[in-house]
């Protein structure tokens, strides 16, 4: 079940919503906690239900270890206990994740024939791997309590962060559960979460899905691409997952807040950065913070000297890339921004400064040029669309732009061959005025009011979404 399809919107969410708040208003909070944990577990079970047994196996066990190292037991044991829970949880990770990946390089470098495993990844599996993980290392450290099954089923299953994040965090999730004002209807919050919806939902339907078009069309169908073509494709995936990413962090959000929970904020105007340090402050932060947390700091930081930091740091983007996908891809892309990491950390130790035009620049175009690794199928595509980037594969306009005889057309399906190009390089425009001068959605939803001009934007996005709905598509994230 997606967030942008109509048995979502119009029967799911208003069912799960309703029948929570009478449960609350009758007294029966346990009943309504049970009732969200059932919801999100059939929301999960839409796609397939074949991996529902996968995710109580995974709860029940972090849950049973997590209350065993909260209890009073020697240091050896408890050391034992979570060592066995992170390498299970890795484990169960890596199975369903990277099993083929590891087949198909062993038989491309010895050459061999071992049949891959063809397993279908289980939803989810790479956040709730890691928010269960940061739950089991609390436990150890003494930082966490001893919950119910119940509150930590709600923890790891709440529907709105299940399938794509945030990667939230026991202590500021379970204390919202169980604040007495949070189970009633808050009409501040539903109006906030409301409006906070439309805009991502719009984000999604109406921005990502149309540079989907151009991004599949030039990495997935055309053999070779021109040098303005291949910028116009680099440009639309840059955009498409800023604005598929970005809507699903604002729906997120949004749904949780007509539930009176806060989730954090995941996605804060990444593309506006000035160093890749900053990129990753905002992109993607609770993923930088569970990477921070949990790996760079227990590997040692910034503590054990220069070379030491380099390594961690490398370290982090190196797992950074092999979370996000199971794909050599991947991994270059996590190497790139490893040493684009720690260039920006020598730059900042020898004490450099760089105009700041200059800096959006270089961080920007950065990032663009990773990211054709990080959508590209294979080597082959990405090297297709970097050859013709660098102009190797021409930089003549192709004949049916020069053959346009109207500057803006509307195309129903974009095929590079047909569309009007400056239509393409309209939206691509339009775009980087988006997302370097306006105000973000959580600069929007923070200053929210009730009034005509909030409602009539909420109302626009709302409608323009739901009458967009016919195709419904997935979001990028879904398949991390």
């Amino acid at each position: 079940m997606l967030f942008n399809s109509y048995e979502f919107l119009f029967v799911f969410l208003p069912i799960v919503f309703l029948f929570y708040f009478v449960f609350n208003r009758c007294g029966w909070i346990t009943f309504s906690k049970g009732w969200l944990v059932v919801s999100s577990l059939f929301f999960y079970s839409w796609w397939n239900v074949l991996y529902l047994p996968l995710i109580l196996a995974s709860m029940a066990m972090n849950f049973l270890i997590g209350r065993a190292l909260v209890s009073d037991r020697k240091p050896s044991i408890r050391k034992a206990l979570v060592t066995l829970g992170v390498i299970g949880n890795v484990a169960l990770l890596g199975y369903f994740k990277y099993s083929d990946f590891f087949i198909g390089t062993v038989n491309t470098l010895l050459d061999a024939n071992w049949a891959l495993l063809e397993l279908t990844l289980p939803l989810a599996i790479s956040f709730f791997t890691f928010q269960q993980i940061a739950f089991l290392v609390d436990a150890y450290r003494g930082e966490t309590k001893d919950y119910r099954l119940l509150d930590y089923a709600l923890f790891v299953t709440f529907f709105p962060q299940l399938i794509a994040g945030p990667i939230v965090h026991h202590k500021e999730m379970m204390p919202q559960f169980e604040d007495v004002q949070n189970r009633r209807i808050n009409p501040k919050h539903m109006a906030m979460g409301i409006f906070i919806f439309s805009i991502g939902l719009f984000k999604k339907v109406a921005i990502a899905d149309t540079f989907a078009q151009t991004a599949t069309n030039g990495f997935d169908v055309r053999e070779s691409l021109t040098f303005l073509e291949a910028w116009l494709v680099s440009y639309s995936y840059t955009f498409q997952l800023y604005f598929d990413f970005s809507g699903y962090a604002d729906m997120a959000i949004g749904l949780a807040l007509l539930f009176n929970i806060s989730l954090p904020v995941n996605f804060l105007s990444p593309y506006k950065s000035l160093s890749i340090q900053e990129f990753w402050r905002r992109w993607h932060m609770t993923l930088g913070r569970f990477l921070t947390h949990y790996l760079y700091i227990p590997l040692g930081g910034n503590r054990r000297g220069k070379v030491r930091t380099y390594v961690n740091l490398f370290i982090v983007f190196f797992v950074s890339g092999i979370w996000h996908g199971a794909g050599w891809t991947f991994v270059l892309w996590g190497v790139l921004h490893g040493v684009a990491m720690m260039i920006n950390r020598l730059w900042q130790q020898l004490g450099y400064k760089m105009n700041k035009v200059l800096a959006w620049f270089i961080t920007f175009q950065f990032v663009n040029f990773a990211w054709v690794f990080f959508r590209a199928e294979s080597f082959e595509d990405a090297l297709k669309v970097l050859k013709g980037m660098a102009g190797f594969s021409g930089f003549a306009l192709p004949e049916w732009i020069a053959e346009q005889r109207a500057w803006l057309t509307f195309a129903a399906e974009f095929q590079m061959a047909e569309a009007d190009f400056y239509w393409g390089l309209g939206l691509t425009a339009m775009a980087f005025i988006v997302v370097l001068t306006w105000r973000n959605s959580i600069e929007r939803m923070e200053a929210f009011k009730p009034n005509f001009y909030h409602v009539l934007i909420c109302a626009a996005a709302l409608i323009y979404s739901i009458l967009s709905l016919s195709e419904v598509s997935e979001f990028l994230y879904f398949n991390f």
